[in-house]
């Protein structure tokens, strides 16, 4: 499933081809939407704003399409008319004189008014969005100790949208480490430093992620390996898909084990499951 980062990525490269032109069509694969086809002409687009792993691409007319790409939805974005050879179902099409966006294999699809976004029902519990709305490090501190969340184990906490969006798998496991956490004890076993770690973590790891196409490791100690011949899912990660191989840090073998159906990694000397307070 794509992270905030890989969507966030999509998202720009779709306000890029399309705002800026009139539409001159729209096309949705599901019946119940086909009826707005015709409200979409002519229409521009003003921005495509992304909260986690939906995107709203807002329209001057006071209309949004709303799409989540789920597990397989996938943007493409093409010279006008030009479709991708795929053997994935093309589920929504805009395009202008210059670009097409094409979405495929999305389900979830929907046209809202503008007042209604904040309405719906993924939109209205989504937690806040660190690349599209201002987050300090120290409003996810008191994030993490709200009565909400505080008492939850972190490998399924990061994963809730309502608690931070656009968080998956892989950057679940990368900010557990950067922030010396492992990842079945709760924010309320943790030290002060471990919760300003994982905030800091949490805001530096998608911005470069999303900025380095995915990458999450140091970038020095990236682009050295990469300058000495490693495959991009070699130094692409801190400990995420790294099972058996020595941590970056101390050589400690990297483990690997499964939550809720999901695979989650961890060095277990950097996150030692007794915190350093004791706790």
């Amino acid at each position: 499933m794509p992270e905030g980062p890989e969507i966030r990525r999509a998202a720009d490269h779709v306000e890029k081809a399309l705002t800026g032109r009139p539409v001159l069509e729209i096309s949705f694969a599901f019946e119940q939407l086909q009826d707005y086809q015709d409200m979409f002409q002519g229409a521009m687009i003003k921005r495509v704003e992304t909260r986690g792993k939906a995107m709203l691409i807002r329209f001057d007319q006071g209309l949004t399409i709303y799409s989540h790409n789920q597990l397989y939805g996938k943007w493409y974005v093409r010279n006008a008319y030009n479709y991708p050879k795929t053997n994935r179902q093309l589920r929504l099409a805009i395009h202008n004189k210059k670009k097409s966006a094409l979405l495929y294999s999305a389900s979830d699809i929907e046209v809202l008014k503008d007042e209604e976004v904040e309405e719906h029902p993924f939109i209205a519990k989504v937690g806040p969005d660190l690349l599209n709305e201002s987050v300090t490090p120290e409003e996810l501190v008191e994030r993490f100790k709200d009565k909400r969340f505080r008492r939850r184990k972190w490998s399924s906490l990061l994963l809730d949208q309502a608690f931070i969006a656009g968080v998956g798998n892989y950057l679940r496991s990368e900010i557990l480490f950067c922030a010396n956490i492992h990842p079945e004890i709760k924010p309320d076993d943790c030290t002060e430093e471990q919760l300003r770690k994982a905030a800091d973590a949490c805001i530096e790891l998608m911005w470069r992620s999303y900025e380095n196409k995915g990458i999450t490791n140091d970038l020095e100690l990236a682009h050295r390996l990469k300058s000495e011949g490693a495959k991009r899912y070699q130094y692409r990660h801190w400990v995420f898909n790294r099972e058996g191989q020595p941590c970056r840090i101390d050589g400690t073998e990297i483990i690997k084990y499964k939550t809720a159906s999901r695979r989650c990694y961890y060095c277990p000397t950097c996150q030692a499951k007794t915190s350093s307070s004791g706790k």
